[in-house]
């Protein structure tokens, strides 16, 4: 018989990290249960899944982890009562997880070939999930070059530092960070992410770019990829979009006729050319 797709899996909370100086953004680290919670919530980088508390409702949330990893990682802004609240719980505290739902990145598609991530602000919560798994020591022969241009508005707000810090170490990855205000002891790129793509200026030969971000980051990521070469159809865009039920039923998320919490969050830009502009 087919699971309830509104009943949530029993977890708890592992751990707490806190990721940005102005302590409003944290992850948190799950673990299910029943162990078979865990072998049941089959997931890829690019899904979602919605986290609940008792009194409190749910809220959907990108999944900040890759399966290759232990444990189930979201990466939580302080924006309102759920999320509040969220924040206010430690390791121990107990919760619920509905999923996985949504579409993940196409990751048959991208098997051999070579990778341009493009992230900004908070929004870089499932590309560190892609991320993960590409480096992966089972899975990285099986992509080409990857390289990460990721944003903030200042070095303070980067989400991840410690791995950003080991990817920039490694050679089977480029990481470029840019922020758009630092002090003189900020050493790297200084400015929006649209002028370090423009300044790198990969080719579009083999390569299919993956891009997740706040909305006016989008719209000049799209801009400068078309002007390097990118085909709409090798533009995949991972859409931060209002979701509620996260199964097409309450009709939050809808963009025309697709609803983003079912037939996304991921689109590429072909996808999106046939619906309304509202991303």
């Amino acid at each position: 018989m087919a699971r309830n797709p509104y009943l949530p899996y029993p977890a708890r909370i592992e751990q707490v990290l806190v990721e940005n100086e102005a302590r409003d953004i944290k992850t948190i680290r799950l673990g299910f249960e029943d162990p078979s919670g865990a072998a049941d919530f089959q997931y890829l980088p690019g899904q979602f899944a919605e986290l609940s508390l008792p009194g409190m409702g749910e809220a959907p949330f990108g999944i900040a982890s890759s399966p290759t990893e232990a444990g189930l990682l979201f990466t939580v802004k302080r924006v309102g009562l759920f999320t509040t609240e969220l924040h206010s719980l430690e390791a121990g505290a107990r919760l619920g997880v509905r999923g996985p739902l949504g579409r993940a990145f196409p990751w048959d598609r991208m098997a051999g070939k070579d990778l341009l991530i493009i992230g900004g602000g908070f929004a870089f919560t499932t590309l560190r999930a892609a991320i993960r798994h590409i480096l992966d020591p089972s899975k990285r022969a099986g992509f080409g070059s990857a390289l990460v241009i990721y944003g903030a508005r200042t070095p303070g707000e980067l989400l991840y530092k410690d791995e950003l810090a080991e990817w920039q170490k490694r050679d089977d990855i480029a990481v470029h960070l840019t922020v758009d205000e630092a002090g003189p002891d900020w050493s790297q790129h200084k400015g929006v992410v649209t002028a370090v793509l423009e300044g790198l200026r990969p080719s579009p030969q083999n390569t299919l770019a993956v891009v997740c971000g706040p909305p006016v980051m989008i719209r000049f990521a799209l801009l400068s990829l078309g002007n390097l070469g990118f085909s709409d159809d090798a533009i995949i865009l991972s859409l931060e979009m209002r979701m509620k039920c996260g199964i097409g039923q309450c009709g939050r998320c809808n963009i025309g006729n697709k609803y983003v919490c079912k037939d996304g969050p991921v689109f590429t830009r072909e996808e999106l050319k046939a619906l309304p502009v509202e991303y």
